[in-house]
């Protein structure tokens, strides 16, 4: 489809901004909505229902009847997998119209929503949906007489928060996981971003999903969040966003019910370049891992430490790598990258660009750029001669922006990239094996990427240490979040 097409679709696109509780779409409790607006283009997509402490508790209640009455959580594993695979499957049949949502309430191109948002929402579900079924119990060691089993269950009811950098598929890494253990879910998407997430819910209704498991209540963090994380029906708390939201929850949930929580936050994550390093691999994959996405990643590879001896070389071919991140029309189906989440946004960015170019050098980049009516777009930044203690290499800028810091020897490089505050994920590039161990040995970082960024996948566990949160996306170990053990023990003898 052309940017023509693209465009006159997104005239025709029917938005549903209401909430979903108990299987039915609803407006606020006070019928308040927040308008959304699309960042690429500043045109108006909906009214948000602008949920309120009511609405959450409504919506709590619902999710611990379903989950009381075992429709869903006494339902058999076997049974939430062909859900689960069912809903997958649905979201790929509508996966332009996902796309397209997501596109135009986060100003992502579309060439990446249909082929890596919405899709790998899909394979998420379906991972869980084929996971569902394949844990087992236990039965341990008891003296004679007497017979214990030992069975993970599922905890209740789920609180979810997501982001608004990957609406859909963050949401996934939550939702899934969690119902495939057999929760009910209340999910508080982003503000910005909730599009897909309220569509989503109509889908899992359609998947034989019962009414009342997955709920979803948009609305401010200020009063959605805050509700959902201090509420005594709440069992589990999971979020991803920033650290300091994350530092509130916690109080939140400790000063309520002392909820479980599962706490994805912040990121400035280090990408360290070698001498005896490719190059021109490693410049173009440091590119990718710090401007995809507008740079707006927990965790991109937001500081890059580069051996003295190619450091000049190294900036050379990260600048020319940089020029496939140019901004564009998110509708135009080409590489590159679309708009930053908003306005205010871009002028947060802006200011750190402006900031680390009067105190080091700009390289390349950091140009606002007007597109489709709106200047929430900026060419990537690459930033040179800061000094380590600099706020660029220490503070989350979360756009388009990369510094660039020399260091001589191994052990200097282990230094500067443990000192940060975060620990969620680092990058290393070298063609020394025993170096490689060595050093991604001493990174402080839920994932070290040799010879590769930011790497992920479906099985392996995604999360980070320090102030980065705790708990673990992603894998066979995020159903950990959301259940734990029981042991009944029988005697009989």
């Amino acid at each position: 489809m052309t940017t023509t097409d693209w465009t006159a679709r997104s005239r025709r696109l029917a938005v549903d901004g209401r909430a979903v509780i108990d299987g039915r779409r609803a407006d606020a409790a006070d019928a308040g909505t927040l308008p959304v607006l699309s960042p690429g283009s500043l045109t108006h997509l909906a009214d948000l229902a602008a949920g309120t402490a009511e609405d959450v508790d409504r919506a709590v209640a619902v999710a611990r009847r379903a989950f009381d009455e075992g429709s869903w959580s006494r339902g058999g594993a076997a049974e939430r997998g062909k859900a689960l695979i069912r809903l997958a499957d649905l979201i790929m049949e509508h996966l332009e119209e996902l796309a397209l949502l997501e596109t135009l309430d986060s100003g992502k191109p579309i060439a990446q929503t249909l082929t890596v948002d919405v899709p790998g929402a899909a394979e998420t579900f379906r991972w869980y949906g084929e996971l569902a079924d394949k844990r087992y119990d236990e039965i341990p060691a008891t003296p004679p007489g007497a017979t214990a089993l030992v069975q993970r269950v599922p905890l209740g009811v789920v609180g979810a928060i997501t982001p608004w950098n990957y609406p859909l598929e963050i949401a996934a890494w939550k939702l899934a996981p969690a119902l495939a253990s057999g929760n009910s879910v209340v999910h508080k998407p982003a503000t910005e971003t909730s599009l897909t997430a309220l569509r989503l819910a109509d889908l899992a209704l359609e998947a034989g999903i019962p009414a009342g498991v997955l709920n979803v209540v948009p609305g401010r963090g200020s009063v959605v969040g805050e509700r959902i994380a201090l509420h005594p029906g709440v069992d589990v708390l999971a979020f991803t966003g920033s650290t300091v939201v994350a530092k509130r929850l916690m109080v939140s949930a400790g000063s309520s019910n002392m909820k479980r929580v599962a706490l994805e936050a912040g990121g400035k994550s280090a990408n360290l370049v070698f001498a005896d390093a490719d190059l021109e691999t490693a410049a173009a994959k440091a590119a990718f891992g710090a401007f995809y996405n507008q740079g707006q990643v927990c965790s991109a590879n937001s500081r890059i430490l580069v051996q003295r001896a190619v450091h000049d070389e190294f900036v050379a071919l990260l600048a020319d790598a940089a020029g496939e991140y140019a901004p564009g029309d998110p509708l135009a189906g080409s590489g590159g990258n679309g708009s930053l989440i908003s306005r205010a946004h871009a002028d947060e960015v802006s200011t750190a660009i402006a900031r680390a170019a009067a105190d080091g050098e700009l390289v390349a980049g950091g140009e606002r750029v007007t597109i489709t009516g709106s200047d929430a777009y900026l060419r990537p930044a690459i930033v040179t001669g800061l000094p380590a203690e600099h706020e660029l290499h220490h503070v989350e800028v979360f756009g388009p922006l990369v510094a660039v810091l020399p260091f001589d020897e191994e052990e200097e490089a282990v230094r500067l990239a443990n000192d940060t505050e975060y620990g969620l994920a680092a990058s290393l590039w070298t063609t020394d094996f025993g170096r490689a161990h060595r050093v991604s040995e001493r990174l402080v970082a839920g994932t070290v990427s040799v010879n590769t960024v930011d790497a992920l996948g479906l099985t392996t566990p995604f999360g980070g240490f320090r102030q980065s949160g705790f708990g673990r996306d992603l894998s066979r170990h995020a159903l950990d979040n959301y259940t734990d053990w029981k042991t009944t023990w029988f005697q009989h003898g």
